[in-house]
């Protein structure tokens, strides 16, 4: 059988994949999408993995056309985020204060996924193979083939590699991943509340881990409490609720009384640092490129970020060939100080508070009062987070 040809393939349309193969569309190149598991429309249940998409990223899902088909009753913008120490101090940022609009938007996972999808699907510009698993890859010098388990053969100058933490394509490769597992479990639930959460976000630095309730549309909030593996494995384990009576209880009852809404499921947490992104023909996206601690919440953002200055070196590569070392290391170097920044706050802050030793409960309290204080430091926390 005859391969066939394309300039880029994206391995994967989860959500940064599917942005990248989608924005390829006016780049000029012959674009694939891959896809082993498509997306099910979604239904009426609340979807347990919910992420706040900073302004940045919703900006360029809308100009991709993707964010106005997207459910408005079911975004809750959030005006406000409360952090709170182990303490008493305590950051906060305002949109208003800021004179922002918001600060993010809560959006669930499948749901974008799925408007993705269907906008790949609507787009002639890009070949989409649903339900597509890759069985080999063979990197050859003017890029790669890719053998599928269906038997068909796919070339192309460039591999995008956006098949999640556990990627194929990076390991068919040889790229290693320096693995920090945190020995914890991010343990997400949603909930209805008794009182109205105003479109805050707030996160709790606790002893037993990092809880963040997040606001939902009505009076429903979502739940992640990262937290080390065999307490997770308790919280799974409780009673509807007995779960919502304890998560009430971490957070000090601020919404009142709860009730479960989804089961409560965790996923391992861990810092992966990947090098290098890019190899001849290669380039890494999302979370095939990087592992964050999740109490930021901004690795969706960042896997977003990966795929737009992708884009954008691919659409502005001139006379060079899209899968060429030179072209893909202008995107290596642009990601750099973005995913070290990132790694870099997170797991230090994760350490800071994971830590008992004596004198760092002060000490890690009282930064996070002055950060709250200091409004350069602050104001450019706030503006990283908004891209």
């Amino acid at each position: 059988m005859n391969p066939q040809q394309f300039d880029v393939i994206v391995v994967g349309a989860g959500i940064v994949g599917a942005a990248c193969a989608l924005a390829l569309k006016a780049s000029g190149l012959k674009i694939a999408v891959l896809e082993a598991s498509p997306p099910s429309p979604p239904g009426s249940d609340w979807d347990s993995r919910i992420y706040a998409i900073s302004p940045g990223s919703a900006r360029w899902l809308a100009e991709l056309g993707v964010w106005q088909t997207l459910d408005a009753a079911r975004i809750a913008p959030v005006y406000k985020m409360q952090i709170h120490g182990d303490a008493t101090a305590q950051l906060e940022f305002d949109a208003y204060a800021a004179g922002l609009p918001q600060l993010a938007s809560i959006m669930e996972s499948g749901r974008i996924q799925y408007g993705l999808w269907q906008a790949l699907q609507a787009t002639p510009q890009v070949s989409v193979f649903s339900s597509a698993r890759c069985a080999a890859i063979d990197w050859l010098d003017t890029g790669a083939q890719l053998l599928l388990e269906d038997r068909r053969t796919l070339t192309a100058k460039l591999i995008v590699a956006a098949d999640g933490a556990q990627s194929w394509v990076r390991s068919q490769a040889g790229i290693t991943v320096q693995r920090s597992d945190y020995g914890q479990l991010g343990v997400v639930a949603n909930f209805a509340c008794e009182r109205d959460h105003g479109h805050i976000a707030r996160q709790w630095f606790r002893a037993d881990g990092i809880l963040a309730w997040l606001p939902l549309p009505g009076r429903r909030m979502s739940m992640v409490w990262s937290t080390p593996e065999a307490h997770a494995r308790e919280l799974i384990g409780l009673s509807a609720d007995a779960l919502a009576a304890r998560v009430a209880q971490a957070g000090n009852k601020e919404l009142g009384t709860l009730k479960l809404l989804t089961p409560a499921v965790g996923f391992p947490l861990a810092l992966n640092r990947v090098k290098p992104l890019v190899k001849p023909g290669l380039a890494l996206i999302g979370d095939a490129a990087h592992g964050v601690h999740p109490l930021a919440g901004q690795g969706v953002n960042l896997g977003l970020r990966d795929a737009r200055e992708l884009v954008q070196v691919l659409t502005r590569r001139g006379a060079a060939e899209c899968g060429a070392l030179p072209l893909l290391q202008r995107y290596a170097r642009a990601r750099s100080e973005d995913i070290l920044t990132m790694q870099s706050v997170t797991d230090g802050l994760h350490k800071l508070f994971a830590s008992s030793q004596p004198g760092l409960a002060q000490l890690r309290n009282t930064g996070l009062a002055l950060t709250d204080k200091f409004s350069p430091l602050k104001n450019w926390l706030m503006q990283h987070a908004l891209t």
